[in-house]
């Protein structure tokens, strides 16, 4: 048979399904435009997505930059069927990065690859991405999906997301300039893990030979569920004492724990001391660390411990920023304080 006598192919001989990708979209663009808020230009289908930062309330602004995934937390999506919570995952990694600088999350971009789409795994992800991104006040302005036969296994799919953010100059965090010896650590609590240690859950849970369909030894959910409770999304807490110009620093924990996260936002003289017996770290750790037989140490460089999100005060601050939060739902507590090197 010659080259002109062969059947002819399509994409979708290939394993790429056009048609399908157009239905995601279709699917998926209500949830996009639920997103919207001032300074959205446009909506879905560019080439690219515009941002007005002058309707969004920005006289003297800086953009802040962020990108992250999810990690290995998205094996346990596979393993359970349950892929409605990781795309929060995604945008709280992203948002809650940009709110450390200072800034208001503007706006979000998702890429998501899959071997094949099928099964309504990518609507369910996708319209997590756009639950985060109402939690935390951003637009879901665009993304990329990419259909790649052979490149995963079969309900396999990888996440990235994109975010840009603003903070008006003179509201950059952190300022270090005005950190001082004697300056307070406040925690706000975490939900668990958030999208962090993930490797190490899944050896332990794999050690101790237990099933993520079954009942957890830490909630009443089944393990899977309880391991996929989302990352907190900080922005809306947080953005008032921003504005209020009462804090000097934040710090997001995710990789490295508190020990690795805290001390980027200090100058070089000055280093947090955390007071490890001032909150109590959620049952999810104490079970960890007595399953794995993990150190203390190792426990607090490699997960939140249940403190997601750091704030450095002034003391004469103290009072009124935990009132805040108080009032605003928020049981947040001193933690530690700053020191000189």
């Amino acid at each position: 048979m010659n080259a002109t006598s062969k059947p002819p192919l399509s994409y979708r001989d290939a394993g790429v399904d056009i048609e399908a990708g157009e239905r995601l979209v279709e699917t998926i663009s209500p949830m996009a435009r639920a997103t919207a808020r001032a300074g959205v230009m446009g909506g879905l289908g560019g080439f690219g997505a515009l941002f007005d930062l002058k309707a969004a309330g920005y006289t003297d602004p800086v953009l802040v930059s962020g990108t992250d995934g999810v990690g290995t937390k998205l094996m346990l999506a596979f393993e359970t069927g349950i892929h409605a919570t990781v795309g929060i995952d995604l945008v709280a990694m992203c948002a809650n990065d940009v709110l450390a600088q200072g800034a208001e999350p503007l706006f979000f971009l998702d890429y998501f690859a899959t071997g094949k789409l099928e099964g309504g795994i990518a609507e369910a992800v996708i319209a997590g991405i756009a639950e985060g991104c109402r939690q935390s006040g951003c637009a879901l302005v665009g993304g990329e999906t990419a259909e790649m036969p052979g490149m995963y296994p079969p309900g396999h799919y990888d996440l990235a997301g994109f975010v840009v953010g603003a903070v008006d100059r003179d509201k950059v965090l952190p300022r270090m300039g005005d950190m001082e010896s004697g300056d307070i650590l406040i925690g706000i609590a975490s939900s668990g893990p958030h999208s962090n240690g993930y490797s190490l859950i899944r050896r332990i849970v794999a050690r101790e030979g237990l099933f993520y369909g079954g009942p957890s030894p830490f909630s009443d959910q089944t393990l899977g569920e309880a391991l996929l409770t989302p990352t907190r999304l900080y922005a809306p807490l947080v953005m008032p004492l921003i504005r209020s110009g009462r804090i000097k620093g934040l710090a997001h924990i995710t990789g490295g724990g508190l020990t690795e996260n805290t001390p980027r936002m200090c100058p070089d003289s000055l280093v947090p001391d955390i007071d490890r017996a001032s909150w109590e770290p959620l049952r999810v750790f104490k079970w960890l660390q007595e399953a794995g037989g993990v150190t203390e140490d190792e426990m607090h460089r490699t997960f939140n411990m249940g403190i997601g999100m750091v704030l450095a005060v002034s003391p004469a601050d103290v009072e009124g920023v935990l009132g805040d939060l108080a009032a605003a739902g928020e049981p947040a507590h001193v933690i530690g304080a700053l020191q000189s090197a």
